[in-house]
């Protein structure tokens, strides 16, 4: 069992989050998983458990953007690793924030200036005259953003068809992809426009909005650095959500991947949860986890 936390009297929204992995493996396999909550304004953990059968030795560590990676060597046979954790989240949800402003290139803090260049899966440089033809007129950094996240959502269908290679490029010509697409290709406009942006995943529950009846799955966004701090854009759902919990932030997907394996080892299944809970539900967690 993990935990570092207190339950704690907490006056947000409390989700659930958390996931299931089982793999098959042959032969010992080096891994690497990327799927506990990072440190992210008006976010904080209440309580977290990790089970892992058989049980063998886990080193995490948080890595250079942040992110708490867990390494391990999957043993030969069936790996279950199991997350769960409640999170308090904000409860008025994504920001709005009109006439924020872009900040100049010289003003950006050294640590983000990294975030205007070029990146595996994110090409700027290819998308330099579309992106300043479609979105070089509008003022504001906040509205500039928007009119990327209004055009993505409009022109990019989404469904089946990437893959885990698929660069923004390739969406940009096909027209489809899924919600990492969508982030990618928020990110690439937006360096493209030198606006500051990342790659970002977590857990989305379907708070104040339809019940989406497909099983739940991890979701990738984006953010971008206006007027001095990260902010959360969407382009995929292109709507204020509520409960977003931040799980890693990168470049691309590249240095965000769920789960890195080095060898044979397969994924047999998945399951992933994001729910909100009532208060006495957050209050008695720990005692029914421990």
């Amino acid at each position: 069992m993990m935990s570092g936390y207190e339950v704690t009297e907490t006056h947000g929204l409390r989700v659930r989050v958390g996931c299931d992995f089982i793999y098959e493996s042959e032969f010992p396999s080096p891994m690497m998983v990327i799927v506990r909550p990072k440190e992210w304004p008006g976010h904080q953990m209440i309580d977290e458990v990790r089970t892992v059968e058989p049980e063998i030795p886990l080193h995490e560590y948080v890595d250079s953007f942040g992110n708490h990676v867990w390494r391990f060597v999957a043993p030969v046979g069936t790996l279950h690793l199991r997350y769960d954790a409640l999170v308090e989240v904000p409860t008025t949800g994504d920001p709005h924030l009109p006439g924020l402003p872009k900040m100049p290139i010289e003003a950006l803090p050294d640590d983000v200036v990294a975030y205007t260049l070029p990146s595996r899966y994110c090409q700027s440089d290819m998308f330099n005259d579309d992106a300043w033809r479609l979105f070089g007129g509008i003022q504001g950094g906040w509205e500039q953003v928007q009119a990327v996240c209004d055009w993505i959502h409009t022109n990019i269908r989404y469904g089946k068809g990437s893959t885990s290679t698929t660069s923004s490029w390739d969406v940009y010509q096909a027209g489809v992809g899924v919600c990492r697409d969508f982030a990618h290709m928020g990110v690439t406009f937006c360096r493209a426009l030198n606006i500051p942006a990342r790659y970002v995943c977590g857990y989305l529950p379907d708070i104040h909005v339809e019940p989406d009846p497909t099983p739940m799955d991890f979701h990738a966004w984006f953010e971008v650095f206006l007027d001095g701090a990260w902010r959360s854009f969407d382009a995929r759902h292109n709507r204020h959500r509520t409960g977003r919990t931040l799980i890693a932030s990168g470049r691309d997907a590249v240095d965000v991947a769920l789960a890195t394996i080095y060898g044979s080892t397969k994924l047999a299944n998945m399951t992933v949860w994001a729910d909100l809970v009532d208060r006495q539900f957050a209050l008695e967690y720990r005692s029914n986890e421990a």
